[in-house]
C-alpha cells in the first residue's frame, strides 16, 4: 500500500507539466440545502472537462521513450478517448482511436482537437463490443499499446491523484467522500489511496439506476454482466464492473453503492446548470445526485467528485423533459373524448389556472363516436396533475397515463 501512495504521489507531480490541480469548491447551495459542508472536487475542470485524462497520461507516461511503443491505442466514444488524445499530443506518441459509428459528431470533433495530427480516428461497429473487439485486434496486428480506460494498474494510479490533491486541498480529512462509478477506475483508486491517507474517511458510491454494474458485483460477491445497460449516463453506464477495480473495492457492502434513476439525474443536472451555473454530464451529477440518499449529514464534511462536464446543449430538451417527468410537472394522457360540439371546451375547463397544454394531438377515431387525444399538461407543481385527474375521473372522461409507459410514450410521444 505504501508503493502505491509513492507512486500516486509521483504521478500527481507528473500531471502538473499538464495543468494545475482541479479546483475543490465549497458548494454553498449544496450545504445550506443538506445542513452540510459539501465541497465539489471539479474534475469537470481539467483540459479535456473529466478525470480520465489523468489515467491516460499516468499510463502513458511510463510506456514512452527510446525503444518503448509509441503506439497507443484505445476503444471509447466519449472521455477516455479525449484523455488520450490529449497525451499522445503532449508525448508526441502516436495514437489511434476506435470510436462507434453511433458516436455524435460533437465527441468526434472534440477527440480529434484534442488530438491533432497525432490522432488517427476509426469509426467502426454499431456497438461498443463490436469497436473494443476491432481495437484489440488491430493492437495485436499492428504490436501498438491498448490503454483500458479502467481495469488497468496504471490507469487506476493516475485517478487516484484526484484523492491526493484533495486531501492536500482541503487540508483535513474529509468525513465522507461520495465517487461516481463506471468501470472502477476512479472509485477503486481514490479508496485505496485514502484507506492509507484518511483511515476514518467513509465512501458512498454513485451508478446509474440502469447500469448498476459494481452493485451487482457487490451482491455476487465477484463481477458480473448485467443483462442490459441504459446508456443515458453515458461516461458511467458499464455493463461489467473492472476485474481490478473490483479487487479493491470488494470490501464493501452494497449497501454503500446507491442508484440514481437516470430521470432524478437530469434534475440534478437542471439544479446545478440553473442554480449554480455548473454544467455537468450525466455522470458528472452522480456523486450530487445520491446525496440526499445517504441518511442525515449534518455538520459532517462531504466531498462530492463531478467526474465530467462533456456535455452536449442539443441532450438540453431532452434533459428538461426527463426532469420535468420525474417531479410530476409533465405527464401525458391518452384522452378518449366524445365527438361532439363542445367536448374539447368542456375538458379545456377542467383543467387547472397553472396548467399548460404543451403536446395535443388527435390520434384516430377509436369508435365511431369517441375519438383518442395524446394530451401533455406542463404544470407548476406536482399536485396539481393528480388534481387534474380527480377532475377528469368526475366528469368521467376516459384517460390513460402514459408518462411512465416506456414503450407507449417512446412510440407517442
Amino acid at each position: 500500500m505504501e508503493n502505491f501512495v509513492a507512486s500516486v504521489r509521483l504521478a500527481e507531480a507528473a500531471l502538473r507539466d499538464l495543468f494545475e490541480p482541479t479546483p475543490l469548491q465549497r458548494n454553498d447551495h449544496l450545504s445550506a440545502k443538506y445542513g452540510a459542508d459539501i465541497w465539489l472536487k471539479r474534475e469537470d475542470l481539467t483540459p479535456v472537462r473529466s478525470y480520465k485524462l489523468r489515467g491516460a497520461f499516468n499510463a502513458m507516461r511510463k510506456l514512452v521513450g527510446p525503444g518503448k511503443p509509441g503506439h497507443f491505442v484505445c476503444a471509447s466514444a466519449g472521455n477516455h478517448a479525449q484523455g488520450v488524445a490529449f497525451a499522445c499530443r503532449h508525448f508526441g506518441a502516436r495514437g489511434t482511436i476506435f470510436m462507434p459509428v453511433t458516436t455524435p459528431k460533437q465527441k468526434i470533433d472534440k477527440t480529434r482537437i484534442f488530438g491533432g495530427d497525432a490522432v488517427q480516428i476509426v469509426l467502426t461497429g454499431d456497438y461498443f463490443d463490436q469497436t473494443l473487439a476491432a481495437a484489440q485486434e488491430f493492437c495485436a496486428k499492428e504490436g501498438a499499446q491498448f490503454l483500458s480506460p479502467f481495469d488497468a494498474p496504471d490507469i487506476i494510479e493516475g485517478q487516484a491523484t484526484v484523492g491526493m490533491e484533495m486531501l492536500a486541498q482541503l487540508g483535513r480529512a474529509p468525513d465522507l467522500v461520495v465517487l461516481p462509478v463506471g468501470g472502477g477506475g476512479l472509485s477503486s483508486g481514490v479508496t485505496r489511496l485514502l484507506q492509507t491517507e484518511a483511515p476514518d474517511t467513509a465512501f458512498a458510491f454513485a451508478e446509474p439506476l440502469g447500469g448498476g454494474s459494481l452493485r451487482a458485483a457487490l451482491e455476487a460477491g465477484a463481477p458480473v454482466a448485467l443483462p442490459a445497460v441504459d446508456s443515458f449516463v453515458d461516461g458511467a453506464a458499464v455493463a461489467r464492473i473492472g476485474a481490478l477495480p473490483f479487487e479493491t473495492l470488494s470490501r464493501f457492502s452494497p449497501a454503500d453503492v446507491h442508484l440514481a434513476p437516470e430521470d432524478r439525474i437530469c434534475c440534478t443536472m437542471l439544479e446545478m446548470l440553473n442554480t449554480e451555473g455548473v454544467v455537468l454530464e450525466p455522470a458528472g451529477a452522480l456523486a450530487l445526485d445520491v446525496l440526499g440518499d445517504l441518511g442525515d449529514l449534518t455538520g459532517k464534511t462531504v466531498v462530492c467528485v463531478c467526474s465530467g462536464g462533456n456535455f452536449d446543449f442539443e441532450r438540453l430538451p431532452e434533459v428538461r423533459e426527463r426532469a420535468q417527468r420525474f417531479a410530476g410537472l409533465k405527464s401525458y394522457f391518452i384522452l378518449r373524448l366524445p365527438q361532439r360540439p363542445g367536448a374539447l371546451r368542456d375538458f379545456l375547463n377542467l383543467l387547472g389556472p397553472d396548467d399548460d397544454v404543451a403536446r395535443f394531438e388527435y390520434l384516430k377515431k377509436s369508435a365511431r363516436n369517441f375519438g383518442s387525444i395524446l394530451l401533455g399538461i406542463e404544470t407548476s407543481r406536482s399536485d396539481n396533475i393528480a388534481a387534474l385527474k380527480s377532475r377528469l375521473d368526475e366528469a368521467g372522461i376516459a384517460y390513460r397515463d402514459i408518462t411512465n409507459d416506456k414503450i407507449l410514450a417512446e412510440l407517442l410521444v
